[in-house]
């Protein structure tokens, strides 16, 4: 603006501050200008606003009439009929106002939004949560979005809940303005109580596991026919052999070797003689202490029931048998007549 303008500026600035506190004085007072040349004068000529702003552009026209007011770009700011400017976008738009020969104009610039973050990286272990605070230098509402929710998800108070093992990147908006926070979530330690475990046939034991991630652990026996484990970890021992328990929390794998041992079985006495009809009760050894499955080889000549009691019941000879998870052993009964 040049001193003349300047001048004339502060001028008629003076003159509707003096008609707005002296109006009945001011009437009197006229601003002649040669009919062919007209001028407007306004309160700005350059105005840096935020997305959202308004500002109201006050003009004095050398005809005392309101002029026209239009923007060059009402994407960037734009202006209604009473000269209110609205910054809707980062760039800047001339508004300009017009009366017949004479027009003026205010440079406007709208600033680009800046979204601060309160981190840029975040680790996290599965199940567990993280504050993300931003803000926009508007003031206005700041939304949160991931792009990838199987890792982890945010809601609208930037709180980031991780979900599994990866990567996911967590942007906050405000403006058509974008800041983003790189989220990774860690692989967990995962710890098994024991890594191998002998025990006899229908014997429990519990696995205890240790895991830095909120996940719930997943339990598998490779072989369930040898030993089977519960979703708490509790294995059961079914018939001798080996199998291997395995515990799995987001990936992560521990196993514990479980063997099932064949277990000793042990008469008392190798032989026991009987008269026809008389009974008597074997004693049997178990090293499992599970209780063994009884049989003859000879039916006609002794009978045994499911707690050792051998009955003789002709003349003869026969084996009583005892056995526990495959492992059998035998003694023999004599039967003579009374």
């Amino acid at each position: 603006m040049s001193k003349k303008s300047k001048l004339l500026h502060i001028i008629i600035t003076t003159l509707i501050m003096a008609s707005v506190l002296f109006p009945s004085m001011m009437s009197s007072v006229r601003i002649h200008a040669a009919p062919s040349v007209g001028f407007v004068l306004l309160n700005s000529y350059s105005k840096t606003l935020k997305i959202g702003d308004e500002f109201y552009l006050a003009a004095i026209t050398s005809n005392g009439k309101k002029p026209t007011f239009k923007s060059s770009s009402s994407k960037i700011a734009s202006v209604n009929t009473y000269g209110k400017i609205t910054a809707k976008k980062p760039g800047t738009a001339k508004i300009t106002a017009k009366i017949k020969n004479g027009e003026a104009t205010c440079t406007v610039k709208v600033e680009a939004t800046k979204i601060q973050l309160s981190a840029r990286h975040i680790s996290l272990e599965n199940g567990y949560s993280a504050q993300l605070k931003a803000s926009a230098s508007t003031g206005h509402t700041v939304t949160f979005r991931s792009n990838k929710k199987s890792i982890a998800v945010v809601d609208e108070h930037g709180i980031i809940t991780a979900k599994k093992p990866g990567t996911a990147t967590i942007t906050a908006t405000a403006d058509h303005a974008a800041a983003s926070c790189t989220i990774t979530v860690k692989k967990p330690r995962v710890s098994l109580s024991k890594s191998s475990v002998s025990l006899y046939r229908k014997r429990m034991v519990h696995l205890a596991v240790k895991s830095s991630s909120k996940s719930t652990p997943r339990w598998k026996s490779n072989k369930k026919s040898v030993a089977v484990v519960d979703s708490n970890g509790t294995v059961t021992a079914i018939k001798n052999g080996t199998a291997i328990i395995t515990v799995t929390v987001d990936g992560v794998s521990k196993s514990c070797e479980v063997t099932v041992k064949k277990p000793t079985v042990t008469f008392e006495v190798s032989e026991i003689t009987l008269t026809v009809g008389k009974k008597k009760n074997v004693k049997v050894s178990v090293s499992s202490g599970n209780k063994p499955i009884f049989s003859s080889s000879n039916t006609s000549i002794a009978t045994v029931d499911e707690d050792g009691t051998v009955l003789a019941q002709d003349v003869g000879k026969a084996y009583i048998y005892a056995s526990e998870d495959g492992v059998k052993s035998r003694m023999r009964v004599i039967v003579k007549q009374k």
